[in-house]
């Protein structure tokens, strides 16, 4: 089982990773975190990487739904969602595949909201162009 989905998309960078926030708000999520990986590691390590970018996305009723059905669940959220720069004009997004990740969760109540969360974020990054 991947522990993602994602899609390529032909677009620049900057014009993918707002068409994700839309989408992702679309789908009920807001963003949390956003973390420059590009610009930390050139800050911290002082290497040049490609542009890419870990969104923290949240949807609130659903993160609700598992952290009642599992309170340490939240060890496992937000559910990050990457926007990564392949080549010119080439962007690629990829969402956790919340189902894989809560595997190790020994929780059946939490299935549902797993397969639900996976369905929204797939929706998302299946309705970029």
């Amino acid at each position: 089982m991947s522990y993602y989905y994602s899609k390529i998309i032909e677009d620049s960078f900057e014009n993918t990773l707002g068409k994700t926030e839309v989408a992702l708000k679309q789908e009920g999520f807001g963003i949390l975190t956003e973390i420059d990986v590009q610009e930390t590691l050139k800050k911290k390590l002082d290497v040049n990487f490609k542009k890419y970018k870990i969104l923290g996305a949240c949807n609130p009723p659903y993160a609700y739904k598992a952290l009642l059905a599992e309170d340490k669940i939240g060890v496992m959220l937000p559910c990050n969602v990457i926007v990564i720069e392949q080549e010119s004009n080439k962007t690629e997004v990829a969402a956790i595949d919340p189902v894989a990740s809560m595997q190790a969760v020994e929780n059946d109540n939490l299935s549902s909201i797993a397969e639900e969360i996976k369905a929204k974020l797939k929706k998302a990054v299946d309705s970029l162009s």
